[in-house]
């Protein structure tokens, strides 16, 4: 295969994601665990941009003058809140039908996102750059990782920060994150995640490195089932999320 005929759009996992399209912002629906997973990581990506770009994280608008790209942001759970934060947000997804419902979310909640039914070797080759690019539970759904972190990597400005959320593989993630999420607990379709999909953190590390952005935090998130939410956690063996930044 060539360099020009290379994509990181895996078509199965968009038409799996678009056939769930109306369902994005349903709190008890097919995404409901990525509704219980927004505090966390929004609070995570609030405080680590605030501290790299000297905002106070308790003010009203901690990301305001900054541009966002929220990558594969399906129905725009992430785009939305992060716009309230006052940043500039580009949500792109490949599917077109994600991108009319957080379009049309969006609109009905007044807040403003550039949405986008692009792939990110679309933006890279418009020139588009970025302060902060969101990489948020997509990696384990494109179909070469590696481009996709080089062509992720390449919108991030000088200071800039990228973070990444996935899941590892490992085979406790495999019993939770997969078997006991999808056929226990019930909390996702089944086939939402393949084992053989997950990417491990060494595997986001070296493309990330070989496109100029430093590790700067690596943390694990897991559920709490007492509390009903998710914490941060020094544990990466299920969810966990990495940031990198490229230097000045």
């Amino acid at each position: 295969m060539n360099e020009a005929a290379k994509t990181t759009i895996d078509q199965s996992e968009v038409d799996r994601f678009s056939a769930m399209a109306a369902e994005w912002w349903s709190p008890t629906g097919k995404f409901k665990p990525l509704h219980k997973f927004n505090p966390v990581r929004l609070a995570y990506i609030r405080d680590k941009a605030a501290e790299n770009f000297s905002r106070n994280p308790k003010s009203a608008k901690p990301l305001e003058g900054l541009r966002v790209l929220d990558i594969g942001c399906g129905g725009g759970l992430l785009s939305e809140p992060v716009a309230r934060m006052g940043a500039e947000v580009v949500g792109a997804d490949p599917s077109e039908k994600n991108i009319g419902i957080a379009s049309t979310h969006a609109k009905a909640s007044g807040v403003a996102v550039d949405y986008r039914a692009v792939t990110a070797e679309q933006l890279a080759e418009a020139g588009e750059t970025f302060d902060i690019v969101l990489n948020m539970e997509v990696v384990e759904h494109v179909a070469d990782v590696e481009l996709f972190m080089n062509t992720c990597a390449s919108m991030v400005r000088p200071g800039g920060l990228m973070f990444v959320a996935t899941i590892n593989r490992t085979v406790k993630a495999a019993a939770l994150a997969i078997f006991a999420a999808e056929n226990v607990l019930r909390w996702l379709p089944r086939g939402t995640h393949q084992y053989e999909k997950l990417v491990r953190p060494e595997e986001l590390e070296k493309p990330l490195a070989a496109s100029g952005l430093d590790i700067v935090d690596r943390t694990g998130v897991f559920f709490n089932p007492l509390a009903n939410q998710w914490n941060l956690s020094k544990d990466m063996d299920v969810n966990y999320m990495l940031l990198a930044k490229r230097p000045t």
